[in-house]
């Protein structure tokens, strides 16, 4: 059996944050904003594999109103999720990671971003896929108000 899970996140650019993608810290002016390290590539692999379990959204499992999620790192959404993945009988067969960025350039950090969520999933990186992307200057991603990620995930049973 297998089972597909979608996510899709948005967060603001603010000064005086780190700029935390897919678990690696990106040399910036700016970090994105929000309750944990706000690290949206690794919310949307977390919530992918929630959705794909038919088990909420983030915001159920860790709500941002919440204290003990304050700064909390990112790894620890997605390692609650596989988790639970596990415990339903689940192991990922491979998810595919857009990062919608006008700048900086992500190139020479996604293979980076690649090995750190390989790690978290527990799989070969070769079932990992993180691609990049801008939105062309246009928009809120394009004029650098804000950095977007999508992922698709797919579960096989065990």
């Amino acid at each position: 059996m297998y089972r597909i899970g979608h996510s899709f996140d948005f967060h603001p650019l603010v000064p005086d944050r780190l700029l935390i993608l897919g678990g690696i810290t990106i040399p910036f002016e700016k970090g994105l904003a929000g309750h944990s390290d706000a690290d949206v590539v690794l919310h949307v692999v977390a919530e992918s594999i929630l959705g794909a379990l038919g088990a909420g959204d983030l915001g159920t499992h860790f709500p941002d109103n919440d204290p003990k999620y304050k700064g909390q790192s990112s790894d620890f959404f997605v390692k609650e999720s596989i988790k639970l993945a596990k415990e339903a009988g689940f192991v990922v067969n491979n998810i595919d990671v857009m990062v919608y960025i006008e700048k900086p350039s992500l190139k020479e950090y996604k293979p980076f971003i690649k090995s750190r969520i390989a790690s978290l999933l527990e799989v070969d990186e070769t079932l990992v896929n993180v691609k990049a992307t801008t939105m062309e200057k246009k928009g809120i991603i394009g004029e650098g108000v804000g950095i977007a990620a999508e992922a698709i995930v797919l579960l096989k049973q065990k």
